[in-house]
């Protein structure tokens, strides 16, 4: 409960910088994930082709589409958190008296 009063009395940059690195670190570490089971996994299993289309720039098993996608996937992480943040301040402080 420390950890929550703590957070919400930090500025709202450093908010939006622990939580986009976070969300950015989390998203790249799953985008690595995925890249590593498809490279295991037989051809059927291959779950590429679902967030292809949401990466710009990826192409399965190129240098230039894994970087595009690693940068993508890192990227998303800091365009949640430099909405969510301020969105999620913003409605916290209308809920308080």
């Amino acid at each position: 409960m420390q950890d929550i009063d703590r957070m919400r009395e930090m500025p709202l940059r450093e908010r939006v910088l622990s939580i986009g690195h976070a969300l950015s670190l989390f998203l790249l570490l799953n985008y690595l994930l995925c890249v590593g089971f498809g490279l295991l996994a037989p051809e059927s299993l291959r779950m590429f082709e679902a967030w292809a289309p949401l990466l710009p720039g990826f192409e399965w098993l190129t240098p230039l589409g894994f970087t595009a996608g690693a940068i993508g996937a890192y990227g998303y992480g800091w365009y949640i958190a430099a909405l969510f943040v301020p969105l999620k301040a913003w409605a916290e402080n209308r809920r308080r008296p």
